[in-house]
Formats: C-alpha cells, structure tokens, sequence
C-alpha cells in the first residue's frame, strides 16, 4: 500500500474530543498540522501536540468561503471533523454539517488537495427523520459530489476520557436516582473509542488506497443500551433504578428538555436524539471498517475503567475492587 508523503495537513473542527486526537496522530506521522477553528485562543494547548512549530492554529468559520480557502493554502490533505449532536444558539445542522461540508470539499478541490477525509456517522442518510442523521446524509453526498475521491469515516458513538457519552449517563447516575432506557433500552450500539477513530482517520488520509472509500468504524462488542448502562453502575458502584421511557414519552421530555438550547446552552435530551435511538448504531454486514485499515479495536471496558472511578462515591479514595 502506498502512503501520501509528510506535508501539510488542515483539520477543520481540530480542537475538538476527536480533533485533539487527530492531530497528535498525523503529528506523530512527521505532518505539519494546520488546526483550522473559531477560536485560536481557545485551543492553544494543541500547539504541544508536536514538536516546537509542528502544529499551528488559524482562524476559520467553515461558513466563509474565504477563510475555509485561506485554511488551505499550501495544504495537501484536508479533514473535515466539524459537526454538533444538537442545535445550539446560532450552530445549526444543515450550515455546519452541509453547508460547511459544501465549502471544505469545493475549496479543497480548488486548492488542489491530494486527499480530503470528511468525518460522518453511522446512520447518516439523507432520508432519515432525525437531522443530525439527515444533515450527515446530505453531507456525504455533496462532499462526494465536489470531491469523488475523498474518504469517508463514518464511527459509531465515540468513548473516551473526555467523551460526551459515558461520562453524562455516569454523572447523571451521582445525582439521580435512575437512569433513563429510551425505548426499553434495547437499541443497539457499538462504542469506538476515540483513540481508534483518530487513527483510522489519520491512516485515511494519507494512505492512498483509501480515496474514494467509506469506513463504518465500530468496537468490538455491540451493546444494548440497557446493558450499558448497567456496566456504567457497576463500574461507578451506584445503585440506581433503570427506568423504561417509551419513545413518546421519551420526545415529550425531549421537547421541553431542550428549550435551553434556543439561547445557546447544551440540552440535556433533544427530540432528534430519541429519533436516533430509535434505529441500532452499528456497522453495517459488509462495510469496510477498522481492520481494513490494519486497527484492532479497543473495548470499552478496557478503557472507560479508567475514567469513570471518579464517579465512585469517594471518587479516587474509593475501595478498589480485587
């Protein structure tokens, strides 16, 4: 298999959860890292994620053509990580997720960029109910339609120290007593972890066979929700009830739970999110995934032990099981 050659790199969105990670793998494979985002100063820490000067921050609102061109000069790969799992404020699915899509694979093209990587999701259809999915659909198909050989990556929910998922329902489970099961709890997911999704998205990009192709990019282990939120207590040591919400019930809650967010704060539970659960996360029977790109995956238990003890009662000073 041939890799492209150390050059430059722009990941729009690298600042994030999975962004972080990103750039320190494309750092460690000797690239220049280009860390496109709105705020600079906000992420001023990932200039230590390579060697002095191996990493540099520039302002970029994906939504101005000019400055999402001005991220790409010089660059010979691009990797679109921007995307939200709900509307806040002003940051809304189609003018991040297909609008900003539109104009990192237009200006990627313009640019003359070897390889462009556009991070999706599993579940991602133009057709579906849910707008996180929808918007997704929409934007692999205009990135595929402005750049055909670009890669797609689409993982599962993604686990980690930082991650937006185990770590809510086990800080949920500190003060509350129960743990909600949207729709019985029985939709199925597949949980990858972010380290694996960096690497797979780093290896995309620059292995050159990898243009044109989609990746579902999954765990080792499909769970129930049900089941995970079950491991999630016996791992914080909280007793707590597992409460069986019907998806009506489930979108009633969601309706009034994200309020909030018209005034940019991040909602608990949104309807589009029980939309979602309301189809299994998991990759697809024949999708090229993990291991076509030489990644053994990582198990949740393997890693969530490590984070999720500070939700112990008594946290790090909790009994340690033998």
């Amino acid at each position: 298999m041939a890799e492209l050659a150390p050059g430059l790199v722009t990941i729009f969105g690298g600042s994030g959860f999975v962004g972080a990670q990103v750039a320190r793998a494309m750092a460690r494979r000797g690239w220049r890292v280009r860390i496109a985002v709105r705020r600079p100063a906000l992420a001023h820490e990932l200039r230590m994620a390579g060697d002095v000067g191996q990493v540099q921050l520039t302002r970029c609102d994906i939504n101005k053509k000019e400055e999402v061109a001005e991220a790409l000069i010089g660059a010979d790969v691009a990797i679109n990580l921007v995307g939200i799992l709900a509307e806040t404020g002003r940051r809304k699915f189609d003018a991040l997720h297909v609008e900003g899509s539109y104009n990192i694979a237009e200006a990627a093209a313009a640019a003359g960029v070897k390889q462009l990587v556009q991070m999706s999701a599993i579940g991602a259809d133009a057709d579906s109910k849910a707008d996180y999915a929808r918007t997704k659909g929409e934007a692999e198909i205009v990135v595929r339609q402005l750049f055909p050989q670009a890669v797609i990556v689409r993982p599962s929910i993604i686990f980690g120290m930082e991650d937006n998922f185990l770590n809510r329902f086990a800080a949920m489970a500190t003060r509350s007593p129960f743990l909600p099961l949207i729709g019985g709890g029985e939709t199925r997911i597949q949980p990858v972890s972010v380290g694996d999704v960096a690497e797979a998205v780093a290896v995309a990009a620059t292995r050159t066979d990898a243009a044109g192709e989609t990746y579902e990019l999954g765990g080792p282990a499909v769970w129930t929700m049900k089941e995970l939120m079950a491991y999630i207590l016996r791992e914080t040591g909280r007793d707590r009830f597992l409460l069986p919400l019907p998806f009506p019930v489930a979108r009633m809650i969601g309706a009034v739970a994200q309020i909030p967010a018209a005034i940019g704060l991040n909602p608990v539970l949104t309807v589009d999110q029980v939309n979602m659960l309301e189809t299994d996360n998991v990759v697809a029977e024949g999708a090229k995934g993990l291991a076509d790109l030489g990644i053994e995956p990582t198990g949740v238990q393997a890693v969530a032990k490590g984070y999720l003890w500070r939700y112990r009662v008594g946290g790090q000073y909790a009994e340690i099981e033998a």
